[in-house]
C-alpha cells in the first residue's frame, strides 16, 4: 500500500484509500439523486432489495479481492457460485443429507474449483486469465450435467431458504426485518479483512501482487500461496452460490455467468488496482453498494437494462483510468 508524500516529507492517506473516500462519496451522492428522483428509492422495502443483491455481489467480489491483489484475475466465480449451488441442491434434495451437510458441500465445491484454479495457473503456468476463463466452461457445464439441465427446488426444505432470507435480526429486535444473507456478507466481511491485515496469506498476498518475483527471491513460497487464495476465492464463491440458492430457495445451474463481471468492477471501484499490490476489504464493499445501488437507482427510473450495462461498464473503465493515474503518480 503506498502512501502520498509531499515535498516537506509529510506522509498523507495512502494512494488507494483516497479512491475509497472517492468512492464512498460517490456512493453517498447517488443515494442522495436517487432519492430526490424517485420517492421510492428510500423506503424500506427498496432498501432491504438493495442489500439483498448487494449479499450475493458483495461476497464474490470479498473473494476475487485477493486474486487481483495478487495480480491476477479469476472469470469463473459466477459459474462456481452456480455449480456450488447445485451441489448444495443436490446433496440436499437428491440425496437427503442435512441442510447443515449439503451446505458445507456447497462451500467445498467452491473451494475445490477454486483450488484446481490455483495449480493450473501455479503450476502449469497456464495466465489467470486462461485458466479461469476455462474452469468457468468447465464449472458452467458441470452444473447443468448434475442438475440434468433443471433447477433444484427446496420446497421439502424450508429451513434452507431461511439460511438467506430468515431474520435474525427480526426475531431478537420486533420490527427490525434484515435478512440473514446481510448479516452474513458483512461477517464474510470482517472475516475476509481479518485474513488480509491480520494473517500471513495477507501479507503475502500483497507480497505477490506488489512483486512476484522478489516475494520468491526472498523465500516466499510463491505457487503454495496462490493456490491458497485461488482456494479461498473459490470458497467465497460456493459461500455465494448458497446465499443465492436460499435466497431463490432453487439451484438455478445457468444463472452464475455474468456475476463475475460486476464482482469485479465491484473491487476494482473500491480502489483495488488491476495490476496488483494494492486493495482493501472495506473499498471492496463500498463498490459492492455502488453497483447494487446504481442498478437499483436506473431500474426505478425506468432505466432499459442495456442502458444500465453501457453505465456499469463506463464507470468501470473510469475507475481503472482513476487506478492508472494514481499510480503514475
Amino acid at each position: 500500500m503506498k502512501a502520498l508524500t509531499s515535498s516537506r516529507g509529510l506522509t498523507f492517506l495512502p494512494a488507494n484509500a483516497i479512491q475509497q473516500v472517492l468512492a464512498f462519496g460517490a456512493l453517498i451522492g447517488l443515494v442522495i439523486v436517487f432519492s430526490l428522483a424517485s420517492p421510492n428509492f428510500l423506503q424500506f422495502n427498496n432498501m432491504v432489495g438493495i442489500l439483498l443483491s448487494t449479499a450475493v455481489n458483495g461476497v464474490l467480489a470479498l473473494g476475487v479481492t485477493f486474486v487481483i491483489i495478487t495480480g491476477g484475475i479469476d472469470l469463473s466465480i459466477g459459474t462456481v457460485m452456480s455449480f456450488a449451488a447445485v451441489m448444495a441442491g443436490v446433496s440436499i434434495t437428491y440425496w437427503g443429507l442435512p441442510v447443515a451437510v449439503g451446505v458445507l458441500v456447497g462451500l467445498l465445491a467452491g473451494g475445490l474449483a477454486g483450488c484446481v484454479n490455483g495449480l493450473v495457473i501455479a503450476k502449469l503456468r497456464i495466465p489467470p486469465f486462461i485458466a479461469t476463463l476455462g474452469m468457468l466452461n468447465v464449472a458452467k457445464g458441470l452444473a447443468l450435467v448434475i442438475s440434468g439441465l433443471k433447477p433444484v427446488y427446496f420446497n421439502d426444505t424450508p429451513s434452507f431458504n431461511q439460511i438467506a432470507m430468515g431474520s435474525v435480526l427480526g426475531a431478537v429486535i420486533s420490527g427490525f426485518e434484515i435478512p440473514n444473507a446481510v448479516l452474513l456478507l458483512f461477517v464474510a466481511a470482517i472475516v475476509a479483512s481479518l485474513i488480509l491485515n491480520r494473517t500471513v496469506l495477507g501479507r503475502y498476498t500483497f507480497a505477490i501482487g506488489s512483486n512476484e518475483e522478489a516475494a520468491r527471491l526472498s523465500g516466499v513460497d510463491v505457487d503454495r500461496w496462490k493456490i491458497a487464495v485461488y482456494t479461498l476465492t473459490g470458497l467465497f464463491s460456493g459461500l455465494a452460490g448458497v446465499l443465492i440458492a436460499s435466497r431463490l430457495n432453487s439451484a438455478q445451474p445457468a444463472l452464475g455467468q455474468g456475476y463475475e463481471l460486476d464482482a469485479i468492477a465491484a473491487a476494482v471501484i473500491g480502489g483495488t488496482s488491476l495490476s496488483g499490490g494494492e486493495g482493501s476489504i472495506v473499498g471492496t464493499i463500498i463498490g459492492a453498494f455502488i453497483i447494487s445501488v446504481l442498478t437499483n437507482g436506473l431500474r426505478i427510473m425506468s432505466v432499459p437494462q442495456e442502458w444500465q450495462t453501457v453505465i456499469t461498464g463506463v464507470i468501470v473503465v473510469v475507475a481503472v483510468y482513476l487506478d492508472l493515474v494514481r499510480r503514475r503518480k
